[in-house]
């Protein structure tokens, strides 16, 4: 039953068939495009998204990183949201290594309404970065693993191409997003031109992201791959666990989302202020008093249930596939006297 690991859908483990898998893998040197598993993962990857091409990488930061650095020159502008992960979480990567100029909107509702868009789309000017590039992220982490709908996005995405941007999606869980709105992935992927999403995450593989676009720019983006030390030898063996994620987990998401409302519902009823959220998938956000917040989560690690310390008493948990409905129920059981108690 415990330890009840609720920090991240990052903190999966390998299940015994994935694991097979990666020890029969057979592999070759990715960067001579000889790696036979790390092809089939990319052609699956492309496939599922419904883009002509796909790349294998390390992690969702450098997925977006190398998507960006490809679709942005030097003094170019990023229109992105102020709360989404590649501004807030990526340690500025698009600037330190692109010299890209973020254009920050607002994003409070997990999509950057149109005006937003719009806004920074301004006349040719010498005084202006130009805004070559929208990035949306699909579910949104900061607004409680929001999955936002293909009709929100759509609404974004039209005003970007209106004004002859690009469009790029952080979907690290946008799998999480179409069991949500119980839609095919490819509703979402079609209104981006590139989309990167996560194989570490819910999809449960130790290690890797895919980033899915048109082919020519896929080959861009293999070489700006190789210039942020991307390039891969015989990764075939970590490709393999992420192939037997996109064949085996994709279909199971629901579940976690299950465990989450039913968290949510435990921690409600029991009296804590709990985010409300329009579409919520495997996250939960909750509120404590901050007598509480200081060191609730040492004390729920004591007995069993892991999660990150309360930022300004906002607190995350997240369900995923290493998260039975049993643990979920004692998890929330145990937060709840700990919370009472303090």
């Amino acid at each position: 039953m415990f330890p009840v690991d609720l920090k991240s859908d990052t903190v999966t483990r390998p299940s015994r068939e994935m694991r097979q898998a990666m020890f029969d893998a057979e592999v070759g040197d990715d960067v001579y495009g000889e790696d036979p598993t790390v092809n089939r993962l990319e052609e699956t990857a492309a496939r599922m998204t419904g883009k002509e091409a796909a790349l294998f990488l390390t992690s969702g930061t450098m997925g977006n990183l190398v998507s960006v650095l490809t679709h942005c020159g030097r003094g170019d502008g990023a229109v992105l949201g102020r709360n989404s992960h590649i501004y807030f979480f990526e340690g500025g990567g698009l600037a330190a290594l692109g010299g890209i100029v973020p254009l920050t909107a607002d994003d409070s509702s997990g999509v950057i309404p149109p005006e937003e868009v719009g806004r920074h789309c301004r006349p040719e000017n010498v005084h202006f970065a130009p805004a070559k590039l929208l990035c949306v992220e699909n579910t949104h982490n900061l607004c409680g693993g929001l999955a936002v709908s293909p009709g929100q996005m759509k609404a974004a995405t039209d005003m970007a191409r209106r004004h002859g941007l690009s469009v790029h999606m952080d979907g690290a869980r946008v799998f999480n997003a179409a069991a949500a709105w119980n839609c095919p992935v490819t509703e979402f992927t079609s209104l981006v031109d590139t989309v990167q999403f996560c194989l570490s995450k819910g999809l449960g593989a130790p290690v890797g992201s895919m980033l899915c676009g048109p082919a020519d720019f896929i080959a861009k983006a293999r070489h700006w791959r190789k210039k942020v030390g991307g390039g891969l030898r015989q990764s075939g063996i970590i490709a393999a666990a992420g192939l037997y994620a996109l064949e085996n987990n994709v279909s199971r998401l629901a579940e976690d989302h299950r465990n989450a409302a039913l968290l949510a519902s435990i921690l409600s009823e029991g009296g804590l202020e709990v985010e409300k959220n329009p579409k919520p998938t495997n996250m939960v956000y909750f509120h404590v008093p901050e007598e509480a917040a200081k060191d609730l989560h040492v004390r729920c690690e004591a007995r069993g249930v892991l999660f990150n310390a309360a930022s300004g008493g906002r607190i995350r948990i997240v369900t995923h596939i290493d998260v039975s409905r049993e643990q979920a129920t004692a998890a929330g059981k145990i937060i709840l006297e700990e919370v009472l108690s303090s």
